[in-house]
């Protein structure tokens, strides 16, 4: 046997009390709260709940969280010891044994007009309830007033990366989390309470919460490269990662299936033997520094001659690519 969503889970059937209501009911605070954890751009938030000022405990909650954009909920957890029943995907056998308990993240065809997409959507709906015996505030079994529910995880969203990103590393991206009641599953608070007399204000985030999310970085060059400080102080120049640059192709570019050529000797020469003052002056001249190392102040010197002079004028075939070891990609002119 499958359970559906909390009104109909027999384990948890006290949840249909909550429709029951005395003429002066008591109040109940409950507070939902989401904070970004972990390294920026982890894309990892932590949903958690406050009712340490009520008598009356929480039995369920049921809420919606959704993202402003096209980023995805990759990943869910839940981390609480006490809402562990998951009325939405947990599994009972016809002995009333369950076979497993499922995941917070509500299914989507168990209840469509209820749900939310799901897992790699921009929008969850979780389901969390407890179960403990006995009842009431003073059992020793009781869930604890204040916790962590879930750790949401949210995938990457930048990209596709900008042709010659240059100097910048990514282009922060973020996406607004919002939470909000399930009506479906657990009525218009999304939470139930034990005691079905009392009137649950629930306190969810008035505005949404920015998330710093993961990018793709967009540096050609990695970080970990020998080179990467002198070509952050060269303004990050594309051409250094050009896949043949290394071998003379100072401009990216083929003639005639030959890749080192008269174009990039006038380039070589123009660029040759000047110190880096002079060299700063000469339009992509820093794209003749092949082996990207500095002799007596001048970055275009014999060094780099000879290796241009090895590949000059050779079939694209007879010219191999630079060791990608320390590249993200190649970038192309």
């Amino acid at each position: 046997m499958r359970a559906t969503y909390l009104n109909r889970l027999s384990v948890v059937s006290v949840l249909l009390l909550t429709i029951v209501f005395t003429v002066f009911p008591a109040r109940a605070d409950v507070y939902i709260t989401a904070a970004q954890i972990g390294e920026p751009c982890d894309g990892r938030v932590l949903i958690s709940y406050d009712a340490t000022t009520e008598t009356n405990l929480v039995r369920a909650f049921a809420l919606d969280i959704r993202l402003s954009n096209d980023a995805n909920i990759i990943e869910v957890t839940g981390i609480s010891d006490d809402y562990y029943i998951y009325p939405g995907t947990i599994q009972i056998d016809a002995q009333g044994n369950v076979m497993d308990f499922g995941s917070p993240v509500a299914e989507y065809s168990d209840l469509p007009s209820g749900t939310l997409t799901g897992l790699d959507s921009n929008g969850i709906t979780i389901e969390m309830a407890s179960l403990y015996a006995p009842t009431g505030p003073g059992s020793p079994n009781a869930p604890a007033k204040s916790g962590d529910l879930v750790e949401v995880k949210i995938g990457e969203l930048c990209g596709p990366r900008p042709t010659n990103a240059g100097c910048v590393p990514f282009i922060p991206c973020s996406t607004c989390l919002t939470i909000s009641a399930n009506v479906a599953r657990a009525g218009p608070t999304g939470v139930v309470m034990e005691d079905p007399n009392e009137v649950v204000n629930v306190n969810v985030p008035v505005n949404c919460l920015d998330i710093s999310i993961p990018t793709t970085p967009f540096q050609c060059m990695k970080a970990t490269s020998p080179d990467y400080g002198d070509w952050v102080e060269w303004d990050c120049p594309a051409c250094w990662c050009y896949a043949k640059q290394c071998r003379g192709d100072i401009n990216g570019s083929s003639f005639f299936g030959k890749p080192v050529t008269l174009s990039d000797l006038n380039l070589f020469k123009l660029a040759f033997n000047k110190t880096d003052a002079e060299l700063s002056l000469v339009t992509d001249g820093i794209c003749a520094d092949l082996n990207h190392a500095s002799f007596f102040g001048k970055r275009a010197t014999i060094s780099d001659l000879n290796m241009f002079k090895l590949y000059f004028n050779l079939a694209e075939a007879s010219v191999p690519e630079c060791d990608k070891t320390n590249y993200n990609w190649w970038e192309t002119p």
